[in-house]
């Protein structure tokens, strides 16, 4: 009978567990997040199920079973950090360290597509050089992100394990719908434009505000932005500025944690890319109006534009230089678009119908 029962895990079994975990947790929850552009089309079979192919349905019930196995097998607060962790990880850490790494190996290169040029390097004589700060604005950005990952975590224990309670955030096996992702992508961006520009303006740039100064020694002491300088400021400032905007739509709304790891999946590529100092960027009309807002608030000392999205700086009149929509029109000149339009007009308007 000895036989049959099974002996405690050694040291060794025990460590490589605590090694495992983390990654398979974090594993299963960005293929998650890389499996719903897939999934969510693939959704539609329990709506169609007569036009729906045994590819996609074979999609959604691996991804169902992928998402479900992963909550039952980890406790939610778990599931929740190592879920976020992967995502600021993925989405913000690796491509800014990228970016950093880009910019001080060649920098002949990265200048010629640099917003300010040299300025905005951060080896140039400007930042401090090679013995400047860049290595305490990477290691402070990267520390902040840390420092609202496990506040989160935080807020998620608490819920949980302490009040015994529901989770902060919806931590089920039941996948949200598209209509709903929608939604809640929508509202959480919306509150997080408001929260964002009140906090900034308000706790961040008054007079009377005790975190001014140092929102102003740290983050306002910077020339120019170039990767890592997103998260870059006073832990409490930064917490006040980023991580409240952030996460409390979510909070508040209370999101799949899906919908929320795409919710910080998209403002992770924000922060990375509007941050970079590069005039090259994926989404011209949308990143680069937002890239060009804040480099102006960090170099014109923090006159205005405190949103995101540069919507509720045009509401209250407190953009610098243009607005939200003149950047539209800007990069839509810049991009010939104007001329494109004009051009197909006469192209239909010189055509004979028969």
């Amino acid at each position: 009978m000895d036989l049959l029962k099974s002996s405690p895990p050694s040291l060794l079994d025990s460590a490589w567990q605590l090694v495992q975990t983390p990654y398979t947790i974090a594993r299963g929850s960005f293929n998650a997040i890389t499996s719903i552009p897939t999934a969510i089309p693939a959704l539609s079979v329990f709506l169609l199920p007569t036009y729906a192919s045994w590819s996609t349905s074979f999609n959604v019930l691996f991804f169902y079973i992928t998402w479900s196995t992963l909550i039952l097998a980890h406790p939610s607060p778990k599931v929740e950090f190592w879920g976020t962790f992967g995502t600021r990880l993925v989405f913000y850490l690796l491509p800014s360290l990228g970016f950093l790494l880009f910019d001080s190996a060649v920098p002949g290169v990265a200048v010629n597509i640099k917003e300010h040029g040299e300025v905005a390097l951060p080896l140039s004589a400007e930042q401090g050089g090679s013995k400047g700060r860049w290595w305490k604005v990477a290691l402070v950005s990267i520390g902040n992100v840390l420092l609202g990952v496990a506040l989160q975590t935080t807020v998620e224990y608490l819920f949980t394990d302490v009040l015994h309670i529901r989770s902060a955030l919806k931590i089920t096996s039941t996948l949200p719908m598209p209509w709903g992702i929608v939604k809640d992508l929508f509202k959480g961006l919306l509150l997080r434009e408001i929260l964002t520009y009140t906090l900034h303006r308000y706790a961040l740039h008054s007079p009377s505000s005790p975190l001014g100064p140092l929102h102003t020694a740290w983050y306002h002491s910077l020339p120019a932005p170039y990767a890592f300088t997103a998260a870059y400021d006073h832990p409490l400032a930064y917490l006040v500025h980023i991580f409240l905007p952030t996460y409390l739509p979510a909070l508040f709304f209370r999101f799949h944690l899906l919908t929320y790891q795409m919710y910080l999946a998209l403002i992770s590529l924000e922060e990375t890319f509007a941050y970079s100092g590069y005039n090259i960027l994926p989404s011209g009309f949308v990143l680069g109006g937002i890239a060009r807002r804040q480099e102006r608030h960090l170099m014109g000392g923090g006159t205005g534009n405190y949103s995101c999205w540069g919507l509720a700086d045009l509401c209250m009149g407190t953009s610098v230089g243009s607005d939200v929509v003149g950047d539209v029109v800007e990069e839509g000149e810049k991009r010939g678009v104007g001329e494109k339009v004009r051009g197909k007009g006469k192209g239909m308007g010189g055509k004979k119908w028969k």
